[in-house]
């Protein structure tokens, strides 16, 4: 059995057939663009009679003699959904049949072959839709088809890239060369001149420059291709919402996940579900599922409470179309809430909707306060049972459907989204793999239910500040020229309640601004943890739909951007669908999962034996509900389940031992093995070939909260940080895994070990940054006396660095206070969090010794950004402290040493007092912290740092081990010589 070389269309996704005389089908003659003759004639009954790709006329004379190509088989997703009506990406759901766990043998595989007649009746039947849809259409007057025509951008892209200005990217890859050129000129003076006085400190210094400028090569160069893009909402309308027709917008899953409701705020999570529910999107396409990793009865009452508050809000945003539709953040708005209002009622519903809202605060309040102390009998319900969650370590699985039953309307009668409770099952002895487990039975759990095709993941603590964000994805997701090899679609993180300084670089604003505009012009964007919208699909583990065939050795691959095809192409890879699939898994890259694409050439029945034989249940688990939902591209709910069965099916599929011996966490879903699953799953996704676009609406998507003060943002840090130590141990490693598909660009690998890899710079940089205070206590440098060259050579490098800086914030729009921020954090968090994740990091992995840093808070303040002020004890401040007291006594001593020795000290005291001012500048951040408000320091830091600083100091000053050794030796003599 041959693959087919004949194009697969661009718009349903089979081959576009054979005429007569054994070509591929061409509807455009001009650019060739690849459709089939189906979706050809369906354009032409639309009126889109051009081209969507050139714009040029359609050849509305072809031949009707259009044969399927050999092998031209649709997809068993495509044969799974036929039936539905309003277009391949509606939500269906029939109650046509069930499967019960009855129909399974003694081993749990289900019997396939009770399928196989399903699929072959849909099979029979998926020309009915259309030709439903004709007749209809012969139904409707001439006159009235031709108001209903799409406007005439219905058939344009629903995105377009806006590449950055030649004149701003050109000079800026000019200098990065230039100063790669520097660099280069730099080591070769540093490494021939070393200074034989204080032999340690240069060969210490040189050490940590090259790694410095490694890790600069590696942060710099993914950057080479930075990209804009813009979306256009009102075409994604034209072209999938008609008016009198059902929308065919695709259904969307929203996942927000919480675990402890006396951390993360009751409160917060509903008004996170409310912006949901108030999504400018068609309500029926809308399932929220909300996590509860505690198992809290305070969570599951909270949201009841929202539910009911819900049927008053979701029609008020509508109503007025307000934003941000969080009623917490909206109701605090400082800005004219009157403007491009006109409904006179307007100001009389919004003071009644904040008196509502006001009381439904308290009722939360109230809950929190009783959930303050836990009865010794455990928390009772309502109807007085008992709580299943009173061990939130060993408890049942529990589902809720608050919303989207029959019933769930709003106070006007208007259908409401979905919303779910889940708690999956916990029990001792079992992994549950914290957020990322959580994830992954959302991830089932949505299947058996919704299965939408698209999934939006949320923290509890960001909420939609845009109403179409959803839509914003949708542009890429839904473009049939951009979105099949999508795999997800990320939102930039922006946040509330930050100090107007950001002291911290909480906003992160030159990574999300800078280096993942950079990423969107290679291979896409890594995944963040959370504003993410995922292809249902490649969280299955499936490869993209256009996934290149796998070449024989990895040589082939040697394109610097990753784009081999064009310069230096491999040899064809065998086409039978079994090496394929070998090579597959021998390359760690797909697993034990069977790529739909690769069985297209099989007929029903070979195809359906094939399923039995891969054992799916291996890869995916014992759900063969589950496991029918996975085959169906386009979403919706299997025909084969019965809704009255399928909260049963899905209390099942979250049960706590679901996942054993299947590919969960290991090949599919949320992958497991690092606290920081969100750049494992993004990455393992990139190296099937698929890619990722940024999406960066002008009103930020979604909004969250940050932690603003010192010693829970470096507790932040520590904990990502201890996450990428965690993968660069693991095999997942980016400088080892993936190679033999040649699927992951080089520029983007050059990303991923960027992000594994910058812990490691804790170790050059905290001996980078001690190496001023020792020069200036010894009277050494790590500099031999500067020559005219060697003095242009470093004035070139600064300059270098200035203007990269320079140019940089020219095409990225960042400001340059957001850039001094980043780079005075990356040396907090270098010197304290990341020196500890890195320690933190070979313990757990290597001696299975797990570390945690207690946090204490000490002081506190009520007024505006109180939280910034407050200072908390913890072991990660003792590194920096001591850093700054040591380059303090070191100046000192310094300027008191030249004042000994005359104006000719002066001199060489100049370059060791700016180099240790440059390490005070970058940490005083850090000492603002420390202060805070009123100058309150917890005093074990202050004790602990001069300890360390004082004992370092006696001890180099008695042994001061960078004396040469010849002059040793001449004073031990002298010393001898002298008669006492």
């Amino acid at each position: 059995m041959m693959k087919s070389e004949v194009p697969v269309c661009h718009s349903c996704g089979e081959h576009v057939g054979l005429k007569a005389n054994g070509e591929a089908f061409v509807g455009c003659h001009e650019c060739n663009f690849p459709i089939c003759k189906n979706c050809f004639e369906y354009e032409l009954k639309e009126g889109r009679k051009v081209c969507t790709r050139c714009g040029n006329p359609y050849d509305e004379n072809q031949p009707d003699d259009v044969e399927k190509a050999s092998g031209d088989r649709c997809t068993m997703a495509a044969h799974l959904i036929k039936s539905q009506d309003v277009g391949i990406h509606a939500r269906h759901i029939s109650s046509v049949s069930t499967v019960d766990s009855e129909m399974t043998e003694e081993n749990g595989n289900p019997i396939w072959k009770n399928r196989v007649e399903s699929w072959k009746e849909k099979k029979n039947k998926k020309k009915k839709p259309s030709t439903t849809k004709v007749e209809r259409e012969a139904q409707v007057p001439p006159e009235q088809q031709m108001e209903d025509k799409p406007a005439p951008d219905a058939s344009q892209p629903l995105s377009t890239i806006i590449p950055i200005p030649k004149s701003r990217l050109a000079p800026y890859r000019t200098v990065i060369i230039m100063r790669l050129i520097i660099l280069g000129l730099f080591f070769h003076y540093r490494v021939t001149n070393p200074v034989d006085s204080a032999y340690g400190l240069w060969i210490t210094s040189v050490i940590c420059e090259i790694w410095f400028a490694f890790s600069w090569v590696l942060d710099q160069f993914p950057k080479w291709y930075p990209i804009n893009r813009e979306t256009y909402v009102d075409r994604l309308s034209a072209r999938y919402e008609r008016e009198g027709e059902p929308s065919e917008l695709a259904a969307v899953d929203f996942f927000v996940s919480t675990v402890d409701p006396l951390k993360e705020p009751p409160l917060i999570t509903a008004n996170t579900v409310l912006s949901i529910l108030a999504l400018d999107y068609p309500v029926d396409k809308v399932s929220c599922y909300v996590s509860d990793d505690g198992a809290a009865m305070l969570t599951f009452e909270s949201l009841a409470e929202t539910a009911d508050f819900a049927r008053k809000w979701v029609p008020f945003c509508q109503k007025f179309s307000i934003e941000p539709r969080a009623p917490e953040f909206y109701f605090s708005q400082k800005i004219d809430y009157l403007k491009d209002k006109v409904q006179p009622s307007f100001v009389k519903e919004r003071r009644a909707m904040k008196r509502d809202y006001e009381e439904f605060k308290i009722r939360i309040n109230a809950l929190v306060a009783k959930a303050q102390k836990t009865p010794e009998e455990g928390w009772t319900m309502q109807d007085g049972t008992p709580w299943p969650g009173n061990n939130p370590r060993d408890h049942p699985g529990m589902i809720q459907v608050f919303l989207g039953s029959s019933g769930a309307h709003d106070i006007e009668g208007n259908e409401l989204p979905r919303l779910v409770y889940v708690s999956r099952e916990k029990r001792p002895g079992y992994q549950h793999h914290k957020k990322a487990g959580a994830e992954n039975a959302l991830v089932r759990v949505s299947a058996v239910l919704t299965n939408a095709p698209y999934i939006l993941n949320l923290d509890c603590d960001h909420y939609v500040n845009n109403s179409k964000a959803v839509r914003e994805a949708m542009c890429f997701l839904m473009d049939p020229q951009v979105g099949r090899d999508v795999c997800y679609v990320q939102f930039p993180q922006r946040f509330d309640g930050i100090d107007r300084s950001d002291r911290y670089a909480n906003r992160n604003t030159v990574f999300f601004d800078v280096n993942m505009k950079g990423l969107d012009g290679i291979q896409g964007p890594v995944y963040v943890g959370t504003g993410c919208v995922f292809n249902r699909q490649a969280l299955y583990g499936y490869g993209p739909p256009s996934m290149p065939s796998l070449p024989k050795s990895s040589s082939s691959s040697c394109s610097w951007c990753g784009c081999c095809s064009c310069c230096c192409p491999g040899k064809k890879a065998a086409k039978d669908p079994s090496e394929l699939n070998r090579d597959a898994k021998r390359e760690d890259l797909d697993a034990a999962i069977f790529n739909l694409r690769e069985i297209d050439n099989y007929d029903e029945y070979e195809r359906s034996m094939l399923i039995s034989q891969m054992s799916f249940e291996k890869t995916f688990g014992l759900s063969s509900v589950f496991i029918e939902s996975t085959l169906m591209e386009n979403g919706g709910v299997p025909e084969s389940a019965n809704p009255s069965t399928l909260i049963m099916e899905a209390i099942h599929v979250i049960s706590c031992g679901y996942e054993e011996k299947t590919e969960w966490g290991k090949e599919i879903g949320w992958i497991y093995g690092s606290v920081t699953e969100d750049i494992l799953t993004g990455f393992k996704m990139h190296c099937r070939g698929w890619r990722s676009i940024y999406c960066m609406p002008l009103r930020p998507a979604f909004k969250g909260s940050a932690p603003i003060n010192l010693s829970d943002r470096l507790h932040q840090v520590l904990r990502w940080a201890l996450g990428s130590v965690e993968i660069f141990l693991s095999r997942h490693c980016p400088l080892w895994y993936g190679f033999g598909g040649g699927r992951l660009k080089w520029l983007q690998r050059l990303a991923y070990i960027n992000t594994i890899v910058y812990p490691f710079t804790s170790l050059p940089l905290i001996a980078y940054c001690s190496l001023p205070a020792i020069c200036l206590l010894t009277g050494k440098f790590i500099i031999p006396t500067l020559s005219n060259l060697s003095s242009v050579l470093f004035l070139g490098l600064f300059l270098s660095i200035i203007v990269t800086a320079v140019l940089e914030l020219r095409w990225s729009g960042v400001s340059i206070e957001d850039l001094w921020r980043n780079e005075q954090f990356w040396v907090i968090g270098g010197v304290s969090a990341h020196l500890f994740a890195v320690f933190q990091g070979f313990l757990k992995m290597l001696a299975g010794i797990d570390t945690n840093f207690t946090v204490t808070t000490k002081a506190a303040d009520d007024a505006e950004f109180g939280e910034l002020y407050i200072v908390k004890w913890t072991t990660l401040l003792i590194p920096p402290t001591t850093l700054l007291i040591v380059n303090i006594v070191g100046v000192v001593a310094g300027f008191s040493d030249a004042l000994n020795k005359g104006y000719e000290a002066w001199g060489p005291l100049f370059g060791k007092v700016f180099f240790s001012l440059w390490v005070i500048l970058h940490l005083y951040p850090f000492l603002k912290g420390l202060m805070g408000r009123q100058n309150r320091t917890p005093t074990i830091v202050v004790l602990w740092s001069v300890l360390l600083a004082s004992v370092f100091s006696l001890v180099w000053v008695r042994i001061n081990p960078f004396v040469n050794n010849k002059d040793g030796t001449t004073i031990a003599q002298s010393c001898i010589s002298i008669d006492c």
